[in-house]
Formats: C-alpha cells, structure tokens, sequence
C-alpha cells in the first residue's frame, strides 16, 4: 500500500518551517496579526453563513455533547495533570513541571476545534457553541485550577478582556453571517466545497504566527536537554490518550458520527491563545515563557495530528455520504 501524504499537511509543515526560518517581529508583526483576526472574523463571518437557523438550534440543544466535551476539558485533563504533578524532583526544569500542569487546565481553542471540526466533515453547529462555552468558562475555571493544583499561582486579573476578545472575533462574525444569509446563503451553498480552502488558508495564518513568536520571543533559551528528552513524550502521549479517549468516548455513548467528530476536536483542543495571557497573569515574571512552552509544543502537535485526521474523516464522510443507503 502506497503512502500518499496529505497536500494539506505538506502546506502546513512548509508554513511552519517558514515562521522558525523566515519570523517576523515588531511592525510586520503586528499587521500580520491584524491580517490573522481579519481572517479568523472573516471565517466565523462564512460559518455563521453557512449554517441555517435549524441548524444553530441543534446545535444549542445538543447538551450531551456539549456537557461530554466540558468534563473532558475540566475535569479529564486536570485528572491527568496528577502525574505530572507527581515526577520526581530534578526530572525537569520547576518552570517546564509547571508548564505540563498548566498545559492541562487551560480551555479548548475555537477556532481551531471549528476549523478541524468543518473540515472533518463534523457538526460544526454543536462544535461552535461547545469551544466557545469552554473557551468563555476557562476564564473563571482555568484560574481557579492553577490555585488548586499549582500551588503559589493566584487568580487576580483575568475575566472582561478574555470574554470580550472571543465574542468580538468568534460570536460576532458569526452572528453577523447568521443575519446576512439572506443574501449570502444562495453563494455559499453554491461555493461550499471551496470553503475548505479559506479554513486552510487561516491554519496556515495561525500556525506561521505561532512559531514566528516561538522563534522571535526567545523561548528556547533557558530550555535543558532533559526538558525536552521527558516534556515531549509526555506531552505527545498526553495527546494520543485523549484522542483515542474522546473519539472511543463518543461510541460509548452512542453519539452520530458528526458529534463525535466534534467531541474528538473540542475535547481535546488546548488554547494557545487564551492560555498564554493566562499564564502571564498568573505566574509573572522571566519564567512565563518557559511555563508556557509545553503549551506551544501541544498547539503545534494538535495542529499537525488535527490536520491529518481531520483529512482521513473527511475521506471516510465522503464515502458515507456517497453510499447507498440500506
């Protein structure tokens, strides 16, 4: 059997070579920013177009779904931050033992869950309103765990900026799409199988920001061999254990292949975005960034494995759709 390598993945490691390589920092980078949220609203804008009224309400409604993938995120990763917690001393570095715990109580990205979940072939009515509910309830709850199993971390600080940076650039767009489908709904039914590409388009954004600031900020300094040899298994086998939680969870519970495709990208999504300004608040000091380094290696892994799942579901949905029904 032949290996045919994914065009979409192909496209993702030459993006992310070019961020470690070719980084952008001061000016350029804070217009490449405004371009990435242009994108990710221009996104939101397409879904929340997409998608018809009765789609949104069950994907409001679906709360079996909804209630799996925020146990999973708060209740099943902090479960698995025990260990971690509990290596020996010296085994890695206090900041990079820090960084592994926090990596497991920070809420799920949106969208990114949204994106894998869409281009899966998932429910991405159920997938919007699950992320961004998990995203909004880690505001209060992932503090709230940092203080519980992190001792010497506080909570002070966090809350309307959070809240205000999702529903500016994830609700809104998409409310607005909702309001704008009757001028837009005839265009995107006809257009839908190009889409895709406009999803892939704002991975790429993403993914070059993010190792572009991995390489500009300096974050490598200080990072010990040993770190890496122990922090990057774990965090890998970290991530290959809720995958196959989540997905198997799914059939446990009887869930539509479309749900459980959301519950595989939601419940096991970590958020860069939110979680670095988290840690920033809570931890301080020179130490933040290698705190948050065991979170930027998830990010990218979830990026990469979620790309190329999200490719072999969108395979097997195709062939779903295409098969006589019995």
């Amino acid at each position: 059997m032949k290996f045919k390598l994914d065009p979409t993945v192909v496209v993702i490691l030459a993006t992310l070579t070019l961020g470690l390589l070719l980084p952008i920092s001061g000016r350029p980078a804070e217009i490449f920013d405004i371009v990435t949220k242009v994108g990710v609203f221009i996104l939101f804008f397409g879904y929340g177009a997409r998608l018809s009224a009765a789609e949104t309400k069950a994907g409001l409604v679906n709360w079996r779904l909804h209630l799996t993938i925020l146990l999973t995120t708060f209740v099943v990763f902090p479960l698995l931050a025990l260990p971690m917690s509990a290596l020996p001393d010296g085994w890695l570095s206090d900041p990079v033992k820090i960084g592994l715990i926090f990596l497991c109580l920070v809420p799920s990205t949106v969208q990114m869950s949204i994106t894998m979940t869409s281009l899966a072939g998932g429910n991405v009515p159920a997938a919007m309103v699950s992320a961004t509910a998990s995203n909004l309830a880690g505001v209060v709850i992932t503090p709230l765990l940092a203080m519980l199993f992190i001792p010497g971390s506080n909570g002070g600080g966090i809350g309307f900026d959070q809240a205000l940076g999702v529903a500016v650039q994830l609700l809104l767009p998409f409310i607005l799409g909702q309001l704008s489908r009757f001028a837009t709904a005839g265009f995107m039914a006809k257009h839908k199988s190009r889409l895709k590409y406009l999803d892939q388009a704002v991975i790429c954004l993403i993914i070059y920001g993010a190792f572009s600031d991995l390489r500009v900020s300096g974050s490598w300094r200080g990072l010990q061999l040993a770190d890496l040899f122990i922090a990057v298994p774990l965090i890998l086998a970290l991530l290959a254990f809720v995958l196959w939680l989540t997905w198997n969870a799914g059939g446990w519970l009887g869930l539509p292949r479309e749900d459980r495709i959301a519950l595989l990208f939601c419940g096991t999504k970590k958020s860069l975005a939110t979680g670095a300004p988290m840690a920033s608040v809570l931890f301080g000091g020179a130490t933040v960034g290698l705190i948050v380094l065991p979170l930027m290696f998830y990010h990218q892994a979830q990026l990469l494995a979620g790309s190329v799942i999200a490719g072999k579901l969108a395979e097997g949905s195709k062939r779903a759709e295409t098969e006589p029904q019995a």
